[in-house]
């Protein structure tokens, strides 16, 4: 299996696992809490291994540039987004709309990368974004109303990952350190994140707790893990090929939902999708 390939998985599972710590942790504090302390502690971490890990070699400013830009925005006001159009529109709507990341990161590669666009590409991603959106999309009493702000903010989420993982692919192009890219995207977030702290925690939200602490360092920690094997991975293939692959996490979520929390009901709806993303991850894997 191509490196590229396997590290794109690896994220997807990593990311996965990410959604159902966040679940857990937010039992005991506010979802912006809990990005108060995933964000940081990640950050901290990639800088406590910056010391023996960052070498300086190679340094490119227009590459440092983009890697910063994209922090102001990916993993930061991506994770604000996420928390406000799961609210406003529910997680059904949230979770659909945010599936079709992979189609604005690959138009983006297209238009502004210059990527070719091949037939087992379209095929894969087709195949992936419609499995992802048939089980995430279930639930009749899950679905709100739909109002411009349902739709739109969900689709600027998805914009916006398509966009930094294009964005990052051309810094990695003239850059090729993903950890590097990794570490000022999560140092620009942290104090984006930090800055808009006072607005988004609400005054009777429930203070730190040990637990949750624990549980939204180790989402940090998982989501960390699992960008940095994205970035690694689009240093090494094409976005057309390691986006899709992604956005498939929410099967992995799914798989360890049913597994440990016995939340998930497993219906021809939910089936059909994984065996849709299944089928995508296979043809990207041949192709």
């Amino acid at each position: 299996m191509d490196g590229g390939i396997a590290l794109a998985l690896v994220s997807s599972a990593l990311l996965g696992t990410a959604v159902v710590l966040a679940n857990l942790g937010l039992r005991y504090l506010h979802p912006a809490r809990g990005a108060l302390v995933s964000i940081p502690s990640t950050t901290l971490v990639y800088w406590l291994l910056a010391l023996f890990l960052l070498h300086g070699e190679g340094w490119n400013a227009t590459a440092f540039a983009i890697f910063a830009a994209v922090g102001v925005v990916f993993p930061a006001v991506v994770t604000l987004i996420n928390f406000a159009s799961n609210r406003i529109a529910g997680p059904t709507i949230a979770g659909t709309l945010s599936s079709t990341t992979p189609l604005f990161a690959v138009l983006l590669a297209i238009v502004a990368l210059g990527e070719p666009l091949t037939l087992t590409a379209a095929v894969g991603t087709t195949a992936i974004v419609l499995g992802v959106i048939a089980f995430t999309a279930r639930g009749e009493n899950a679905v709100r109303a739909l109002t411009a702000w349902a739709i739109l903010l969900p689709l600027a989420g998805a914009a916006i990952r398509g966009g930094a993982q294009a964005a990052v692919k051309g810094g990695l192009a003239l850059w090729p350190e993903p950890f590097v890219a990794v570490l000022i995207g999560y140092t620009v977030s942290c104090a984006t994140i930090f800055a808009a702290s006072r607005t988004l925690i609400p005054k009777d939200a429930a203070p730190l707790s040990r637990r949750g602490v624990l549980w939204f360092m180790s989402v940090g920690a998982c989501n960390g893990a699992g960008i940095l094997a994205m970035y690694a991975a689009l240093a090494r293939s094409q976005v057309s090929v390691v986006s899709p692959l992604v956005a498939t996490y929410p099967l992995f979520t799914l798989a360890l939902s049913a597994a440990f929390l016995r939340e998930e009901k497993i219906g021809p709806r939910v089936l059909l999708g994984v065996a849709l993303t299944v089928a995508g991850v296979v043809v990207l894997a041949r192709g």
